[in-house]
């Protein structure tokens, strides 16, 4: 459902043509839905069976299924908070059943992002203020959130300009918010980052870049039998598929992934990404460029590579190879 969202509601296109349409659509409804019968109106069991229905059979792409978790009024309409199986979005239906609004915008937040993005050509680069002679690069991310992929499209570039300059790793937030796929690819990326270290990369920016996991393992010599060892060894450990099964230490409806749960606790990290350079937590801008200057300033003597010329385009977020004009990095899955 989100792609088509997205699609429909393209950010440049909604605020120039679609936002001042459908604002006036829904103070009409709004307004038509204080003053009409009641004896219209379906009931909230009505409405869920109607909404779902109607999701499944003309949003969802095929083997998804979306599933209403609740319904409530809110703004004379039927707010309605839907699981479709990588997140739960919020969308609103009219009360007769006859409208459905697939996404809500918050008017100050998309101010806000809009003069973010007007601004993004010349903010600063973030700095770190703890300095280091090899500087401790750790991300946090969830290997399906899109603005996770994001910044590790931007960040790649940067740990091959350096090297063994600084100290990368890698790491997942101890929740997952997109389902069964992306426990199994965090055990994936896990286990190639620690057994199979020097093919990491290479399987990293095929996996950005193409979101087809068995292919990527294929293309770039992972040792399928290695890294299969590796992660049932590491899914018995911490129980990653046996909790996501029996519903056990999930945070709120989302399952754990507890491989690296000390170091979240430790950095309070509460979504994807996090970034922490040298023990600090910082917000950088998401192209490589931007990443390259924030992460040597954690050098107490930067190195000749601090001066590498990269890319100042930021990644498009998700998978593939595209930017986007966008490049200040607030947003992320949480």
């Amino acid at each position: 459902m989100k792609k088509i969202v997205h699609s429909v509601f393209g950010r440049d296109n909604f605020v120039r043509i679609t936002l001042p349409i459908l604002l006036v659509v829904v103070l009409a409804i709004i307004g038509w839905s204080s003053f009409r019968p009641a004896n219209t109106n379906l009931s909230e069991d009505q409405a869920k069976t109607k909404a779902e229905t109607f999701i499944n059979n003309n949003l969802m792409q095929a083997g998804s299924k979306a599933t209403i978790k609740d319904i409530t009024e809110a703004y004379g309409l039927y707010k309605l908070n839907i699981d479709i199986t990588t997140s739960v979005v919020e969308s609103y239906m009219s009360k007769d059943g006859k409208l459905f609004f697939p996404q809500a915008l918050d008017i100050d937040q998309l101010s806000g992002e809009q003069g973010s993005a007007a601004g993004s050509a010349t903010a600063p680069a973030a700095t770190v203020s703890t300095k280091n002679d090899k500087p401790v690069v750790e991300l946090f991310v969830m290997s399906y959130c899109p603005y996770g992929t994001q910044i590790e499209k931007g960040i790649l570039p940067v740990i091959k300009a350096l090297g063994d300059k600084i100290d990368f790793q890698l790491k997942f937030v101890n929740y997952a918010m997109h389902g069964e796929k992306e426990l199994q690819e965090n055990l994936a990326q896990y286990c190639i980052q620690k057994e199979q270290n020097s093919k990491f990369q290479d399987y990293l920016n095929c996996f950005l870049a193409s979101e087809d996991s068995a292919s990527c393992l294929s293309s770039t010599g992972v040792n399928k039998s290695k890294l299969d060892s590796c992660v049932s060894i590491t899914d018995k450990q911490y129980k990653i598929t046996e909790n996501f099964k029996n519903n056990v230490e999930f945070q709120g409806t989302y399952p754990s992934f507890n491989v690296e749960k000390a170091d979240n606790v430790k950095y309070s990290v509460a979504g994807s990404p996090t970034l922490i350079i040298n023990g600090e937590e910082i917000s950088s801008n998401r192209d490589a460029a931007s990443l390259l200057t924030t992460i040597c300033s954690g050098f107490n003597n930067s190195p000749a590579e601090c001066s590498t010329t990269l890319s100042s385009a930021s990644p498009a977020p998700g998978f593939g190879t595209g930017t986007t004009a966008s490049g200040t990095g607030t947003a992320e899955c949480q």
